[in-house]
């Protein structure tokens, strides 16, 4: 009679198994733990190596929507569509206020997002001059930032007067023509001592001081922006005021929510321009205490300038001397790491504000303008530490490296560029398929049509697409749930760029166009 087979012996192999790779995982685990812990920094990088065509090519249009939005008298002009406007701005007050750029669609120059501009343009050709001259683009992004400082200079007359709008908001919007053909007047607006602005005041000292350094070839101009620089941190300091407290009616359109971001700002800027220590004594000082919010991020834009304050400070951690050394200043990066770590999908502390599709969303209007920010602020951050010889990153015990960041930047920049679920590109004029009703006025109406300020209307309404193309225009992207209605000129929420925006897509894409060590010191 024959016996039945056992299965214990099965099982037991079963279990043995089983323990048996786990042991081996965990080894495996352990070692390439341990690898990574030993892993040194990655390679600092040269001069500019190959370029990438793809972000390249983004770039070269990018920088186009400067020529847009330029007014006065157009110098070299290569924009077939637009002309020589608004020559006469500044007039009643006897200033020649003709340059400088239009905020968006409209003909309004605002000053607080004209110099953070500025601001942003000088921060990326400082840093990536080298990658845009390898890809022609130094030049042009050079002269678009001194259309912008030519006419801040002219914009401030006196030490404690600055020019901060040209143009009433309210008659501007009631217009729909072509810049060339504005008839309205265009009033000025002021801050000074009876009506101070802190905000504005100090973001135009952290335009002029930065600028200063971008140009100090021309060691007079430099000089000339770096006295305007010096004089309007001076009067920011003093007469601590939001311009919107002195000046309520500017609310509407930019109301600046503190001045302690923009002093910080305008202060960090004026040490890399100076080197005087007093000004990176007021940043980690009292000052610093009062505004700078360590420990908590924020997000980057014309309005909230703490996270660039916190990055450029940074800079001086990884690459400055010794005598920037002191525990202030380290506040400053750990709080810039925070910021990192919350951009960085994968981290511990990953901010929860994303698409599905991954992208940074924090607003409905201008959706794009906080990722766009957010991801040249990783971008230098990442160079900052291939360039210093820095390894890693730590996020809450996990650590990341350059790479990681920089992935994050491409990932907002891949988005922009088409790789979203609309498959639209957000920059017009780059891809195939780019929105064609762009909220702008002189890319909605012919250069030879005969229109005035109401009967212009027509071309807003019109159901075709725009005749002349925004090329480089950076439109306001998709909604939370990432659908984009492109087909309605009215939408401008959604289809209205920025001149800031521009400034800070043409930052990234300078960034990602090749790699290449960031300068030790911008001086």
């Amino acid at each position: 009679m024959g016996v039945k087979p056992s299965s214990r012996g099965c099982f037991g192999w079963f279990v043995v198994a089983i323990i048996l790779a786990l042991v081996i995982g965990a080894i495996v685990y352990t070692v390439k733990k341990k690898s990574e812990k030993s892993e040194g920094p990655a390679p600092i990088p040269g001069p500019p190596g190959a370029t990438d065509k793809k972000y390249a090519d983004a770039l070269k249009i990018a920088t186009q929507f400067f020529d847009i939005q330029k007014s006065g008298e157009l110098v070299d002009n290569k924009i077939s569509w637009r002309g020589n406007s608004a020559l006469k701005d500044g007039s009643q007050a006897k200033l020649d206020l003709s340059k400088g750029m239009y905020d968006a669609g409209d003909h309004m120059k605002f000053g607080l997002p004209m110099a953070f501009t500025a601001t942003v343009l000088s921060w990326a050709i400082l840093e990536y001059g080298d990658q845009m001259d390898a890809v022609n683009q130094l030049t042009p992004a050079k002269g678009s930032l001194k259309w912008i400082t030519d006419y801040l200079i002219n914009a401030h007359p006196e030490a404690n007067v600055l020019y901060i709008q040209v143009g009433d908001p309210n008659t501007d919007h009631g217009c729909w023509d072509r810049p060339e053909k504005i008839t309205k007047e265009r009033p000025l607006t002021q801050v000074n001592t009876s009506f101070p602005g802190t905000d504005v005041a100090a973001e135009t000292a952290a335009a002029m001081a930065s600028a200063s350094l971008v140009f100090k070839s021309d060691s007079a101009y430099s000089s000339t922006l770096l006295r305007h620089a010096k004089e309007l941190f001076t009067f920011a300091d003093k007469y601590r005021v939001l311009y919107s407290e002195s000046i309520p009616e500017v609310a509407t359109y930019y109301n600046s929510t503190g001045y302690g971001d923009e002093l910080l700002w305008a202060a960090s800027w004026l040490y890399h321009a100076t080197g005087d220590k007093s000004y990176l004594q007021y940043v980690t000082g009292q000052n610093g205490k009062l505004f700078a919010q360590w420990g908590s991020p924020t997000w980057f834009s014309w309005d909230n300038k703490l996270a660039g304050a916190q990055v450029l400070l940074s800079r001086l951690t990884f690459l400055g001397n010794k005598d920037t050394s002191n525990s202030n200043l380290e506040m400053y990066r750990k709080t810039a790491e925070a910021v990192m770590c919350g951009l960085i999908p994968d981290s511990p502390t990953a901010t929860k504000s994303r698409t599905d599709g991954g992208l940074i969303w924090v607003s409905e209007w201008n959706a794009l303008q906080h990722p766009v920010a957010s991801a040249f602020l990783a971008c230098l951050y990442s160079d900052y530490m291939l360039s210093s010889g820095t390894a890693k990153l730590s996020c809450n015990g996990d650590s990341y490296k350059p790479s990681d960041l920089r992935k994050f930047a491409k990932s907002q920049a891949d988005y922009v560029l088409g790789n979203n679920p609309m498959k639209m590109s957000y920059l017009v004029g780059y891809g195939e398929k780019y929105p064609q009703y762009v909220h702008h006025r002189g890319a909605s109406i012919p250069a030879d049509a005969t229109t005035g300020c109401k009967d212009g209307w027509k071309w807003l309404e019109r159901t075709e697409p725009n005749p002349n193309v925004a090329t480089g225009a950076l439109v306001g992207g998709p909604f939370l749930n990432e659908t984009f209605v492109s087909n309605d000129r009215n939408n401008s929420m959604q289809v209205e760029p920025s001149t800031y925006n521009s400034a800070l897509i043409v930052g990234l894409l300078s960034g990602l166009v090749t790699t290449s060590s960031v300068v030790q010191s911008f001086t």
